[in-house]
């Protein structure tokens, strides 16, 4: 059974239920809903007794929400990955080179939400996977996998990353923003590419170091379409060393050098601003090297 529970501040003092839980709280009006059909003694509490959506609240009230959980859980798998932080409202993975995040018909066990279901029942627990931002199979890093629907809804389209990929050449300028519309090759297939009729995709990149051949950048989106940086970085000349897709050469790496290093977000629950840092993995670190590529990160 999933719980929270919130104190009513003074500001919403007289106000009903529906209106703390929507307008301060984020709470989604689908959660909501699952909260007034539980079945007895209900889903929604103001201090102990149950309460409805249309009732009023004063300061200092406690409210308890409490669900079940109904989505299905992906097989356990005795895969590890790395945790950098974890509470009872979310999980963040750093997410290793050649991981899908999702099953799938051709990836049943070996999938980050495989590792999240096996994780989840350690602790006697039986969650839904819901990933709040995704990476592609062979990106590595930050993954930020929320523990119930209400941390979900509330971290949707709120955590600001940053990337850090090795380009084929260095850039010139070396710092930049590339503002181009991005859409589908075709109906069918995956690939993306930029277009006119395509979405709005803005990028910003800093060079951070390198040589001749090959250079280190950090980015950040203002939009987060598939494959940004990568459609992005090849439409300039620049595509990530190992994507093969959009014509990066494989000579330092065989997949693309694109790794998710850094996550802001305000929490949830405890509202305060967290940060976190996810380190390079092997695969990265040895293409820095083949590279000649040295840069300190402290």
């Amino acid at each position: 059974m999933e719980k929270l529970t919130f104190t009513v501040p003074p500001e919403f003092d007289g106000h009903t239920v529906y209106d703390f839980l929507r307008r301060e709280k984020g709470v989604s009006s689908r959660l909501i809903k699952r909260l007034k059909r539980m079945e007895p003694p209900g889903g929604l509490f103001r201090n102990g007794q149950p309460v409805r959506t249309i009732d009023p609240i004063r300061a200092g009230d406690q409210l308890l929400l409490r669900w079940r959980e109904q989505e299905r859980c992906p097989a356990a798998s005795s895969l590890t990955v790395q945790v950098l932080y974890e509470d009872g409202s979310l999980i963040v993975f750093n997410k290793p080179w050649d991981m899908p995040c999702h099953p799938s018909k051709r990836h049943q066990t070996d999938t980050l939400g495989n590792v999240f279901a096996a994780r989840c029942a350690a602790a006697g627990q039986v969650l839904p996977f819901r990933p709040v931002n995704r990476l592609d199979k062979d990106t590595t890093g930050i993954v930020v996998v929320a523990k119930n629907q209400y941390a979900a809804s509330r971290l949707a389209g709120r955590i600001e990353k940053e990337y850090l990929a090795i380009l084929c050449g260095s850039p010139q300028p070396p710092a930049g923003i590339i503002d181009e519309p991005i859409g589908r090759v075709d109906p069918v297939h995956i690939l993306r590419q930029v277009s006119p009729d395509g979405q709005r995709a803005v990028t910003h990149y800093t060079v951070l170091a390198g040589t001749q051949d090959y250079s280190l950048a950090r980015f950040w989106l203002e939009t987060g379409r598939t494959h940004q940086i990568r459609v992005h970085m090849s439409h300039i000349g620049h595509p990530l060393a190992g994507d093969v897709w959009y014509g990066g050469d494989t000579r330092i790496i065989e997949k693309q050098a694109l790794h998710c290093a850094v996550c802001h977000f305000v929490h949830p629950v405890l509202e305060k601003r967290i940060k976190i840092s996810a380190p390079l993995h092997e695969p990265f670190k040895k293409a820095l090297n083949n590279a000649c590529i040295s840069v300190n990160f402290e």
